[in-house]
């Protein structure tokens, strides 16, 4: 089977450049010829002209267990929680290691350090990232006076020997797709300002439940239309390895500021990759659970049957432990209904015999060389572990990469049509373009690439099979890089107005769009740097609610190699 995703090619366009084409999209019957040209050159006319003979199907269609089938590992004892808190603590040298939710918990307990005194030293910190050259921009909106009290009152709880659960006194961090109470959801514009959230999404009082300071609202790539992070309202958030980089998008300040130490775990969202890119040229773990797992209530619905809300963890069991209190289903999310329980069983098993990990090798190894050489030096070592490298191929990722974008772009376009506090004026260039450019879709365009849909899933599921038979289907998990490329330079043409950069864009999600797609659950693991110390991750995407067999192979990895914290960094637990 050939290998048929060709790299996309379209002109780079930045400041008075851009903001002329968005307009001419924008203008009606001018704008026709440009839109058709743009629209060819990213496959969509292309798709038009496609066969489909499945029926329309929105949304992934995910196996469920029934209550009688068999699970190939029993049930471990204790709860999820208990699961996730069994989980052995990372290893390495304490002077490079990450400040996990552990840590925090171990220096309240011996007193060495207080909620009060930490949530003062992030407050300096965040101050000077703010004034440093450049400015780090991880928050959009940060009430300090708003942390001092949760701190307080953490503080308290822990001096009366009543902590609400593991996180109490941890800072954490959310993206600005989700509501926080106090705070507007702005999705990263000037748009949404002045409506402010009278209650939390469910999965930040899910974490504020469990003892969590929660520190505000971070910076993201305006609407979710990017996987850089450049955000000219805000600046970008900028990467702690090399604040020069990309974080990655769009959950671009949940990303670095677990990289920078400013909370072991943060929030992010995931349309198109957008926890796991971040976590992957942040060097940290982002995981996108599988469609329906985590509750979505109280999230800007912006591209609803392909996104996803995750953690993004310093560590593989902060990550654990972030998904053991978000997992599970959520009356106010019916999407969330009918799930299996959530289990972290088996994730401390460092043994991998017989785990079958299928490569595509031509797409495996469509990436920039460092990042395919350090991943291929990843699945070595889980091959070391007892592991079985499987090829397999897959057929029409073309197809899926146009499929993808026709459903975020169409779904963002409907979505943001009954919002009348969005102007097009206030938004940036590339937002604008992205916007014009959907709304030249038609609705035929839409209900084709669903009847697509149908039938790539099968393409996925005919590999990974389902959880309720594993032993059915050739491989148990599929691995690729998490990115095409490493981290890329942020241009200062791009400062002011963003930046259209088709063909970069295309290498940096090279590898994310058939999870979302599928609603199959996806993790990036990072597994070395380059020879300049940028982080590289490795993609892990596995069957349906199987999310425990990719923390498994993520906490495997975790242990093959040294990881260094960046340049830009907060020991919040030292003096």
């Amino acid at each position: 089977m050939s290998y048929d995703l060709v790299p996309l090619a379209a002109p780079r366009l930045t400041g008075r450049a851009l903001r002329a084409v968005a307009r001419l999209l924008e203008s009606g019957l001018l704008g026709a010829p440009l839109a058709r040209k743009l629209l060819r050159d990213n496959g969509i006319l292309g798709l038009r002209s496609i066969p489909a003979k499945e029926p329309f199907s929105l949304g992934p269609r995910l196996p469920l267990l029934e209550p009688t089938d068999p699970l190939e590992a029993p049930p471990a004892a204790g709860t999820i929680l208990e699961q996730a808190e069994a989980l052995p603590a990372p290893r390495g040298a304490s002077t490079s290691r990450f400040t996990t939710v552990t840590d925090f918990a171990t220096s309240y307990r011996d007193g060495a350090v207080s909620p009060e005194t930490v949530a003062d030293r992030l407050i300096a910190f965040v101050r000077e990232s703010e004034q440093s050259a450049p400015p780090m921009r991880f928050f959009i909106n940060i009430d300090e006076e708003d942390i001092r009290r949760q701190a307080k009152e953490s503080a308290d709880r822990l001096r009366a020997g009543k902590p609400r659960g593991p996180l109490e006194g941890v800072p954490l961090a959310v993206k600005d797709e989700l509501d926080q109470q106090g705070y507007p959801t702005t999705l990263g514009t000037r748009c949404r300002g002045s409506k402010i959230a009278h209650e939390d999404a469910t999965v930040v009082a899910r974490l504020r439940a469990a003892g969590a300071i929660m520190l505000g609202k971070t910076n993201m790539h305006e609407m979710g239309l990017g996987v850089t992070g450049i955000n000219p309202h805000h600046g970008p958030a900028r990467n702690p390895y090399d604040p020069t980089r990309v974080t990655g998008g769009s959950s671009s300040g949940s990303a670095a500021v677990v990289a920078a130490g400013l909370c072991p775990i943060a929030i992010g969202a995931d349309g198109g990759g957008s926890i796991r890119i971040p976590a992957g040229f942040c060097g940290v773990v982002g995981l996108k659970a599988t469609r329906g797992r985590m509750s979505e209530h109280g999230v800007v619905p912006l591209c609803w049957s392909v996104a996803h809300v995750g953690p993004i963890g310093a560590t593989v069991r902060d990550t654990a432990l972030a998904y053991a209190l978000l997992a599970g289903s959520d009356e106010a999310d019916h999407i969330t209904a009918g799930q299996p329980p959530p289990t972290l069983a088996g994730v401390g098993d460092e043994d991998l015999d017989g785990l079958r990990i299928g490569v595509f090798p031509p797409w495996f190894d469509d990436a920039d060389q460092e990042v395919r050489e350090t991943c291929h030096g990843a699945l070595d070592k889980l091959q070391e572990r007892g592991a079985e490298l499987v090829e397999v191929a897959i057929p029409e990722l073309k197809l899926l990469r146009t499929v993808h974008l026709v459903t975020i772009v169409c779904e963002m376009a409907a979505s943001l049509a009954s919002r009348p506090e969005i102007v097009r004026t206030k938004l940036a260039g590339d937002t604008r373009l992205s916007l014009a450019l959907s709304e030249r879709l038609r609705g035929s365009d839409y209900i084709h690439a669903q009847r697509h849909r149908a039938r790539l899933e099968e393409h996925f599921e005919a590999l990974l099979g389902s959880r309720a038979a594993p032993r059915q289907a050739p491989v148990d998990v599929l691995a690729t890089p998490m990115s095409g490329c490493l981290p890329p330079v942020i241009r200062a043409q791009a400062l002011a107005s963003g930046e259209s950069d088709i063909a970069l864009l295309d290498r940096i999600m090279r590898f994310a769009q058939p999870a979302n797609i599928t609603g199959l659950p996806a993790l990036s693991v990072p597994v070395g740097s380059s020879a300049t110390g940028l982080p590289i991750g490795l993609q892990l995407m596995g069957r349906a609610w199987d999310e425990a067999l990719l923390l498994r192979l993520a906490l495997a990895l975790e242990t093959t190699w040294e990881r260094r914290t960046p340049p830009v960094y907060c020991r919040l637990l030292e003096d």
